[in-house]
């Protein structure tokens, strides 16, 4: 078998990119889609050419599927997680793997218990962008790694989403929606994080939708929407960390990491390309680097076609489980710390993942 069959359950804004790009990776095919509303999901069907149009049970239930893509709100990420496990599937999740440590810890532990594979978003780290920042890493171009700083500070997404009210639910706000872009890419280029700290806060109550779907509606406000944080690897390097839906306008970078030799300008984590620029001790100005691996346009999917990959040779996915249960720990970490007042000793771990071959061409997962 060098090819498996895969269903995407919920038909929301995100899965037109995913059914976009099935048709690039080789090693799956979308045989099937599920909404909670059936038209919606015969639209999307008809309008990709998808064999099968599904409730969400009818999905599950069908033998022929071999491989879940979970695209649903957060709220039920580990819900339909563990009803596709249940039901003998590999499952890939949108982020966050969970709201809480304990359903992810479930959906961690039933796959072991079946033999099966779990993966989740952000698949982003592995684009031409942060491959190619993890190679000058490895090549020692900047040194050792001391520090870093992320930002991701906007006024939120009630000004252009067309349902933006979960974003403000727990589970939600900036840490736990844009958070693991940045955790994910950090984590991969300098390691696992065994401490943080921070502050958060609810600068507003309620919101109020000015996108023209719902526009003059109110959203309650349930979680923090300003987190500033601390982050402590596992390798002695210290970052500082923004997460904002609080800030109108700034000037600061996405990711920058600061070596023993020189600095690195690491490109938006939310997407697969560049620029990557370098500055070393001795330079007078900053430089870009070219692209060392392919997958710099828009390649959501290319997770999938990783964790597929994996699968079929019987290795680990660069996206597995584990590393996104590391970022979900450390994002109710952060909260946690706020909240007490102290820092949150992280007890979970991951691996490192492996970096992508060098040169990767769009046909690798072929």
């Amino acid at each position: 078998m060098n090819q498996l069959n895969v269903g995407i359950i919920g038909c929301g804004n995100i899965s037109r990119i995913y059914l976009e790009n099935a048709k690039r990776f080789k090693n799956y095919t979308i045989q099937a889609v599920a909404d909670l509303v059936l038209d919606r999901a015969k639209s999307h069907a008809a309008e990709y050419g998808v064999p099968k149009a599904y409730t969400t049970e009818e999905l599950l239930l069908d033998p022929e599927i071999d491989f879940v893509i979970n695209l649903t709100i957060p709220a039920v990420h580990a819900e339909i997680a563990i009803k596709a496990l249940e039901n003998g599937k590999h499952v890939y999740g949108e982020k966050p793997l969970a709201v809480t440590r304990e359903e992810a810890n479930k959906m961690l532990e039933l796959a072991k218990e079946k033999g099966l594979y779990i993966g989740n978003a952000p698949d982003t780290f592995l684009g031409g962008g942060i491959q190619t920042c993890k190679k000058l890493l490895d090549d020692g171009v900047i040194g050792k790694p001391i520090s870093a700083t992320a930002f991701m500070m906007i006024p939120g997404h009630e000004r252009w989403h067309p349902d933006p009210a979960f974003y403000y639910q727990v589970g939600g706000g900036p840490l736990f929606d844009m958070g693991p872009y940045y955790l994910t890419a950090l984590i991969a280029l300098i390691g696992p994080i065994s401490r943080v700290t921070g502050s958060a806060q609810m600068t507003y109550k309620e919101r109020t939708i000015t996108s023209k779907e719902k526009y003059g509606e109110k959203i309650k406000v349930d979680t923090p929407t300003q987190i500033n944080s601390v982050l402590d690897f596992e390798n002695g390097a210290v970052a500082s960390m923004v997460m904002s839906f609080d800030t109108w306008h700034h000037r600061l970078p996405h990711i920058e990491i600061y070596g023993t030799e020189g600095s690195m300008i690491v490109p938006d984590p939310n997407t697969f390309g560049g620029p990557v620029m370098i500055r070393r001790k001795d330079d007078s100005d900053w430089t870009e680097v070219p692209l060392t691996h392919g997958f710099t346009d828009n390649s959501r999917g290319l997770g999938v076609a990783e964790m597929v990959d994996a699968i079929l040779a019987k290795r680990t996915a660069r996206t597995d489980g584990t590393l996104a249960y590391h970022v979900l720990d450390i994002m109710h970490g952060i909260h946690d710390a706020s909240s007490d007042g102290k820092h949150y000793i992280v007890p979970s771990h991951c691996k490192q993942p492996e970096p992508l071959p060098e040169g990767i061409a769009e046909d690798y997962f072929a």
